[in-house]
């Protein structure tokens, strides 16, 4: 090894240990609690007492039970708060989560959904360690809507047969399954009216208690005057059941290797979810407190960590709670100690009152997702992104569609397609041909500062007649020429006619590919094959590779026609107008000569 390859190597390990450091816990997560700790501790008791009914609800709502939902707070709640890239995230049960996790359930059964959790934590933690945390921010916006409306109606539906006291309906997609509840209630298949009248209860409490105090936690004060109507009333509804006292011993998964590589795609899907959710989520929380940002790597690692660790106590996947950050940030927490708190809470509730927590109703539970479903849309961010441009709102619609009638990454991958396809039809239809009328006034060419300053160039509207009566003509040529639009820059030159010179401006074009670069040779090439002098000017420096590279440069060059000033381009084709006259007048049944031979000592190797 060479002394100069040592050096290298040692300058570039400072780099890549501190990145290493930066994935990883530290005291100095902690600096500000000896400052803080009233506020953090505050902030996580509130949490923890919002936490509850979701954590419960959401953990029904999957079939894994309301055990599996308040052990995954718990345990994800603490992991993810230790080892996560953002001081004030909780984490935990989504309602997003229960979306992929029930077909797994209904599929394969309760122990598959363990299995894949900890597939999906190894997947997260692999593209934290990647560094694609960062990369995930350019989702588009009315991706991120579409699917949150989706996912939205999808926990709404889910929530029907409870809400109608019926037993859940067989099927996947849950429209049908809501349908088909429906008809059972119909039938008289329900347990009466019970549930349809304590999911009145819940809906008008979390409805009320907001505007009575913003700080009430509306959905434990739903299911608590719930489970006393129940209980008043003497209703008939199916309960929770009791729950165990203490947090079950870790142990591994059965796992049935024959379905592992179907678990696989079930696995990628949470993982996926789990990586978004969590980092808008932690976005969120960036633009409520005026701190330090997240750090995105570190939260996957910290979130799959936590889908590792909570399905060995029988926890479900989690993700990054965006309501339950929300009220964390609204609530006062400045560190981690807050999460912390909260899922200390929410075992105590475990440890101490399961046994009250047991006879809370299902249809309450319902009530409370139905609520949270209707409030995960955001109307105003719904109609900015509708009225915003057509093809925002078709993004938006697709996503949203495809969400309830597919499956959440169908759905993010249907979303991102259609707006990358709509991006390029847009970029496509800004780009364009302009044929210059007088006077011609083309742009400034904008060099970077360390090239000398440009001049404006400008003809004459006097001028500018001249050129027309010389059968010379300029064109400007601006927006992107790419792939999307070279056919259409294509049909549109070589469609001149009736010229002699055709004056090419390149200045304007802000993006070259190679597609575009092939289809400028062509073009060259055909008005040429037709006796068409063409002299381009004014590449911008960040293109000559590429038309380099597809030898349109040194075309240009060696026939002497490219130029970086205009009056240089539009005295050569005076020439070359001048020379074909004279050759119309000796000769009035033949043209003019092919250009590139008639050039003779005029021809230059490089730009004037």
């Amino acid at each position: 090894m060479s002394p100069s390859t040592a050096t290298s190597m040692d300058e570039s390990r400072p780099g890549a240990a501190a990145w290493a450091r930066s994935l990883l816990p530290s005291l100095s997560d902690y600096s500000e609690v000896p400052r803080t700790w009233k506020r953090d501790l505050v902030a996580g008791v509130t949490v923890g007492v919002v936490a509850l009914p979701l954590a419960l609800a959401f953990g029904v709502s999957t079939g894994l039970g309301a055990a599996s939902g308040v052990v995954t707070a718990i345990v994800a709640g603490v992991v993810a708060a230790v080892f996560g890239g953002s001081h004030v995230q909780v984490s935990g049960p989504t309602g997003a989560m229960t979306v992929v996790l029930v077909p797994v359930v209904h599929r394969f059964g309760p122990q598959a959904v363990l299995v894949v959790s900890i597939l999906a934590g190894a997947m997260v933690i692999l593209g934290g360690v990647a560094g694609i945390g960062r990369y995930l921010a350019y989702l588009p916006w009315p991706v991120v809507e579409g699917f949150t409306v989706g996912i939205a109606v999808i926990i709404f539906l889910q929530q029907v047969p409870a809400a109608l006291g019926v037993a859940k309906p067989d099927g996947e997609n849950t429209g049908v399954v809501a349908a088909r509840a429906l008809i059972e209630a119909l039938r008289g298949n329900a347990r009466g009216i019970g549930p349809l009248v304590l999911v009145a209860v819940v809906v008008a409490v979390m409805a009320v208690a907001p505007r009575v105090h913003r700080s009430l936690p509306a959905s434990l004060i739903a299911v608590v005057v719930a489970t006393l109507v129940a209980r008043v009333v003497g209703f008939d509804v199916a309960l929770i059941g009791r729950l165990p006292s203490s947090l079950p011993a870790p142990s591994l998964p059965s796992v049935d290797w024959a379905q592992l590589s179907d678990l696989f795609s079930a696995a990628f899907a949470v993982a996926v979810l789990a990586a978004l959710e969590s980092l808008l989520s932690a976005q969120v929380a960036d633009g409520m407190m005026d701190r330090e940002p997240h750090n995105p790597d570190r939260e996957l690692v910290g979130q799959g960590l936590a889908n590792l660790i909570s399905p060995l106590f029988g926890g479900m996947p989690a993700t990054g709670a965006i309501a339950r950050t929300a009220v964390n940030v609204r609530s006062g927490a400045q560190t981690r100690l807050a999460a912390i708190v909260h899922a200390a809470v929410l075992f105590g509730v475990v440890s101490f009152v399961g046994g009250v927590v047991g006879t809370i109703p299902l249809a309450a539970l319902a009530g409370i997702l139905m609520m949270t479903a209707i409030r995960m849309v955001e109307r105003h961010a719904v109609r900015s992104v509708v009225t915003s441009t057509r093809s925002d709102a078709v993004v938006f619609a697709l996503t949203a569609v495809a969400t309830v009638a597919f499956d959440l990454i169908a759905a993010v991958e249907i979303g991102v397609a259609a707006a990358a396809l709509l991006v390029l039809r847009g970029v496509a239809r800004s780009s364009g041909v302009t044929l210059d009328e007088p006077p011609v006034l083309p742009p400034v060419f904008r060099r970077p500062a360390s090239m000398e300053a440009a001049t404006v160039e400008t003809v004459t509207g006097a001028e500018a007649d001249a050129l027309r009566a010389s059968r010379i003509v300029t064109y400007r040529l601006d927006g992107a020429l790419f792939f999307g639009a070279a056919r259409r820059f294509l049909s549109e030159l070589t469609a001149v006619s009736d010229v002699s010179v055709v004056v090419l401006r390149l200045p304007g074009l802000a993006f070259i590919d190679a597609t575009g670069a092939r289809t400028l040779g062509e073009i060259v090439d055909e008005l040429e094959r037709r006796r068409i002098t063409v002299l381009v000017k004014g590449p911008r420096p960040e293109h000559l590779k590429v038309l380099a590279a597809v030898g349109v440069l040194d075309q240009l060059a060696a026939r002497g026609h490219l130029f970086d000033s205009l009056e240089a381009a539009l005295a050569h084709a005076r020439r070359h107008a001048d020379r074909d006259d004279e050759h119309a007048h000796a000769d009035p049944d033949g043209g003019a000569p092919v250009d590139g031979t008639a050039d003779g000592a005029e021809t230059r190797p490089a730009m004037h």
